[in-house]
C-alpha cells in the first residue's frame, strides 16, 4: 500500500481499532496528523559502546548477539523474568526484563540486536535491566536505538515504540507535504524545506539536524500567526468607526459610587481608551493587567460611555465559565446605570438576570434593547445581529483565532476593538507581536489584596504540605491542585489529574469531598464541577491548566501545583492568581522533584517576585532555545512547537511577514501561501 497524507492511521500496519482510538485521543487520525505530531524531547542513544567497556550505574547502547534467552518465574512466582546473555567481541552482559514474556517470541538466540538502557550491578556481574531492544535488520536503519530517538507525549496504553514505528511509516509520505513558505524567505534565513524538517524533527541525524528542523517548524507557526494578523489588520484599516462621546459627569458619578478606589493605573488605562473612542478611526488597543488588577471595572467605565451614547458593546470570553463571571460582575457594577446587560453562550441566554429564549435575546440585541452583550463564540453566529455596535472587547484575546476576531469586527461598522489579557508578556515582545495595537498596562494591584505566600516544596515536604491543606480546609477554606496532564503517563514522569485525584481521594483525604476538572470534559460537565466548587460542595479541585483563566473562588486559599517545573513562570503566576482573591491569607505551593539548578532558580523567581511582568522578563532569560512542545509556555497562541519566547525567531518572522504583505498585500504572487492561510481560517471556523 502506498501511504498518502490522507491515509487513516487505522490503515497502517499493526494499527487496530484500539490503537486507532488511542491515537485519536492525541488528535491523530491521518498520516498528515502523525507527521505534525512533534516530539517534546530526545534521548541520544547514538554512541554504541563495546560490552567490555560498560560501567555500573551508567546508561549505554550496545550491539551484540543473543547467546541465551528464556523466561522463568521469580521465587515468589509473582514476576516473570526474561533473562538472556548478549555478547560482542569484547565480552558478554546479562540482560533482564520484568513481566515481558513476549520478548522470547520476538527475539531468539542468534539474533543480532541493539540494546539501550541502564547498567546495573549485582554481586556477580553487570547486567542491563529492562533495556530498549531492537533487532538489527539492515545496517544504519534503527528506529528505537543506536541513534537520537524522539520522545513523544503519550496517552494511556500507547507506547513510544508504537508511535515511533508509525512515525517511521508516515515519513514515507513526507515528500507529499507541500512547502508553502516562499523560497526567497527559506533561502534568506537558511531554513530547511518542510519535508526535510519533518524527517529531521522525528528522526534527526544529529542534534544540529534536530535544531535546524525545530527552527524551521517554529518559524512556520510564528510566521503564519503574524501574517494572519497583518492581513486582517489591512482589511480593517480602511473602515470608519462610530465615535463615542465622553460622558464626563456620568463617568465621575459612576467612579465615585464604586465601593473601592480606582488605582492610578486603572484611571490611566480608562482615560487612554476613552480618548481613543472619541475618534472616528477604529481603536485597536491591548489592555494588559495582572490577575485581579481590575481590568473589568475599566471595561465597565468604557461600556457605560458607549451605552449612554446609544451604542452597544460586546464582550467575548473564551469559556462559558468566564463569560458567566463577567456577566455577574458587570451586572453588579452597572446596576445603578440605565444599561441593560445580556449573556449569550451556547448554554445560557439571559437578559439582565432573567433567563429567556435564544430567539428572544437575539431580537433584543437586534432592536437595541440590550446595551452590553457578554458571551462566547456564540456571539459570532450568523443569526446574531446588532443594532449599533460600537465597541468589541475580547478577554484573553490570544485564545481566539484571527478570523474569529475578524468576524466579531464584522458585527458592526468597524467597531472599536479592545483586547484584554491577564497573561503578562514583556513590553518589547508585545510591541513586536502586536505592533498594530496601542498598549495600556495595569501593574498596580488594589491595596487591600494580600500577597500570596509562595513556597517551593520538595518530595520530603509533601506530607507537611498535605497536613497544612487539611488545616486550611478544617478552617473552612478550599484548595486547588493543578497537574500538567489529564491521564497517567509514566513515560513523561509527571503527575496527572486522574492519578492525583485517585490518590488524594483514596489515600490522603478520604473524608473530604474532592472533584476533578480537565479539558476533556464536556462544557456542561466543566460548568457543573466549577459551580459545585464555587458553592463549596467540594473541598479540593484537582485540575489541569483549564483553571488558568476561570471563575473567581474567593474562598480558595491554597494553590498546590504538581511538577511545577513543567509550566512557565507566567503560567505559574496565572495559577497563583486563582487564590488570594478575598480577605483570607492565601498560599501557593510549587511541588517539584527536580534537582536541576536552573529549574530551581527559575521557580525561586516566582517565590520572590510578585509582578507578572517582571516574571515574564525573567522567563525570557530562563528559557532555553532547545525547549520543544511549549510545555512551559504561558498559553498564548496554541502553537504545537513554537513559543512567543523564541524571541529571535519572532523578530525574523515579523520582518518576513511584513515584507511579504507589503510587496504582495493579497498574496496573489504567493498562491500556496494564500491557500495555507485560507486553510487555517477554515479550521478556525470549524472550532
Amino acid at each position: 500500500m502506498r501511504i498518502q497524507l490522507t491515509t487513516p492511521v487505522s490503515a497502517l500496519s499493526m494499527v487496530g481499532s484500539t490503537t486507532a482510538d488511542r491515537l485519536k485521543k492525541l488528535g491523530i487520525s491521518t498520516v498528515l496528523d502523525l507527521l505534525f505530531y512533534y516530539p517534546f524531547r530526545y534521548e541520544d542513544l547514538s554512541v554504541v559502546s563495546p560490552i567490555g567497556s560498560l560501567q555500573p550505574f551508567s546508561t549505554a547502547t550496545v550491539k551484540g548477539r543473543i547467546e541465551l534467552l528464556d523466561n522463568r518465574r521469580s521465587w515468589r512466582r509473582r514476576t516473570i523474568l526474561t533473562e538472556g546473555l548478549v555478547s560482542d567481541p569484547s565480552g558478554s552482559v546479562k540482560v533482564i526484563w520484568f513481566n515481558q514474556p513476549f520478548i522470547t517470541k520476538v527475539l531468539t538466540p542468534g539474533d543480532e540486536v541493539y540494546l539501550a538502557g541502564k547498567v546495573a550491578a549485582d554481586q556477580y556481574a553487570l547486567q542491563l535491566v529492562n533495556p530498549i531492544y531492537e533487532k538489527i535488520k539492515r545496517a544504519g536503519e534503527t528506529v528505537h536505538t543506536a541513534r537520537i530517538i524522539p520522545i513523544y507525549p503519550l496517552t494511556e496504553k500507547l507506547t513510544q515504540k508504537q508511535l515511533r514505528w508509525l512515525m517511521k511509516l508516515a515519513l514515507s509520505a513526507a515528500d507529499q507535504v507541500r512547502d508553502w513558505l516562499p523560497p526567497e524567505i527559506r533561502t534568506t534565513l537558511s531554513l530547511l524545506t518542510l519535508p526535510q524538517a519533518l524527517r529531521q524533527v522525528h528522526f534527526p541525524d544529529s542534534q544540529a539536524s534536530a535544531d535546524a528542523a525545530t527552527r524551521r517548524l517554529k518559524f512556520n507557526e510564528l510566521f503564519l500567526f503574524l501574517l494572519q494578523s497583518k492581513t486582517v489588520k489591512r482589511e480593517l484599516q480602511s473602515a470608519q468607526a462610530l465615535p463615542v462621546t465622553f460622558a464626563e459627569t456620568a463617568t465621575k458619578q459612576f467612579v465615585s459610587s464604586l465601593p473601592f478606589t480606582l488605582t492610578a493605573d486603572q484611571r490611566r488605562a480608562a482615560w487612554q481608551i476613552l480618548c481613543d473612542l472619541e475618534r472616528p478611526a477604529p481603536m485597536n488597543r491591548l489592555l494588559e493587567g495582572e490577575v485581579g488588577s481590575g481590568k473589568t471595572v475599566v471595561a465597565a467605565i468604557v461600556m457605560l460611555n458607549a451605552g449612554l451614547a446609544g451604542l452597544q458593546t460586546v464582550l467575548m470570553a473564551p469559556t462559558e465559565i468566564l463569560a458567566r463571571q463577567h456577566a455577574m460582575t458587570l451586572q453588579q457594577l452597572l446596576a445603578g446605570t440605565p444599561l441593560k446587560v445580556a449573556l449569550l453562550t451556547h448554554s445560557y441566554h439571559q437578559l439582565v438576570t432573567r433567563t429567556c429564549s435564544r430567539a428572544a435575546l437575539a431580537t433584543a440585541i437586534r432592536n437595541g434593547s440590550v446595551d452590553v452583550v457578554i458571551g462566547t463564540h456564540a456571539l459570532i453566529q450568523q443569526d446574531i445581529k446588532f443594532h449599533r455596535l460600537a465597541l468589541a472587547i475580547i478577554d484573553e484575546q490570544h485564545r481566539f483565532g484571527v478570523e474569529q476576531r475578524k468576524l466579531l469586527h464584522q458585527k458592526g461598522s468597524a467597531p472599536h476593538f479592545l483586547s484584554m489579557t491577564a497573561t503578562p508578556i514583556p513590553r518589547s515582545l508585545a510591541l513586536t507581536l502586536y505592533g498594530d495595537l496601542d498598549l495600556s498596562v495595569i501593574r498596580e494591584l488594589p491595596k487591600e489584596r494580600k500577597r500570596v505566600i509562595t513556597r517551593l516544596i520538595g518530595p520530603a515536604q509533601r506530607m507537611d504540605c498535605y497536613q497544612f491543606i487539611s488545616e486550611q480546609i478544617a478552617s473552612g477554606r478550599q484548595v486547588f491542585v493543578v497537574c500538567p496532564l489529564i491521564d497517567p503517563s509514566d513515560k513523561l514522569g509527571v503527575k496527572s489529574v486522574t492519578e492525583s485525584f485517585e490518590k488524594l481521594k483514596e489515600q490522603v483525604f478520604p473524608n473530604l469531598k474532592i472533584a476533578k476538572l480537565h479539558g476533556k470534559l464536556k462544557p456542561r460537565e466543566k460548568e457543573s464541577v466549577m459551580a459545585d466548587f464555587v458553592a463549596k460542595k467540594s473541598d479540593i479541585l484537582v485540575t489541569t491548566s483549564v483553571i488558568e483563566v476561570g471563575v473567581d473562588v474567593p474562598n480558595a486559599s491554597v494553590m498546590l501545583i504538581e511538577d511545577a517545573e513543567r509550566f512557565g513562570l507566567a503560567q505559574l503566576h496565572q495559577f497563583r492568581g486563582r487564590v488570594g482573591r478575598a480577605a483570607h491569607q492565601s498560599y501557593c505551593f510549587l511541588l517539584t522533584g527536580s534537582s536541576n539548578q536552573k529549574t530551581t532558580a527559575r521557580l525561586e523567581a516566582l517565590v520572590t517576585a510578585r509582578d507578572g511582568f517582571e516574571l515574564a522578563e525573567l522567563d525570557l532569560k530562563f528559557r532555553g532555545p532547545g525547549e520543544l512542545f511549549g510545555l512551559s509556555q504561558s498559553g498564548w497562541p496554541a502553537f504545537r512547537i513554537a513559543s512567543l519566547f523564541d524571541y529571535d525567531l519572532v523578530a525574523l518572522a515579523q520582518a518576513s511577514a511584513e515584507k511579504i504583505i507589503t510587496a504582495d498585500p493579497t498574496l496573489q504572487r504567493h498562491p500556496e501561501l494564500r491557500q495555507k492561510l485560507d486553510q487555517l481560517n477554515r479550521e478556525v471556523h470549524l472550532e
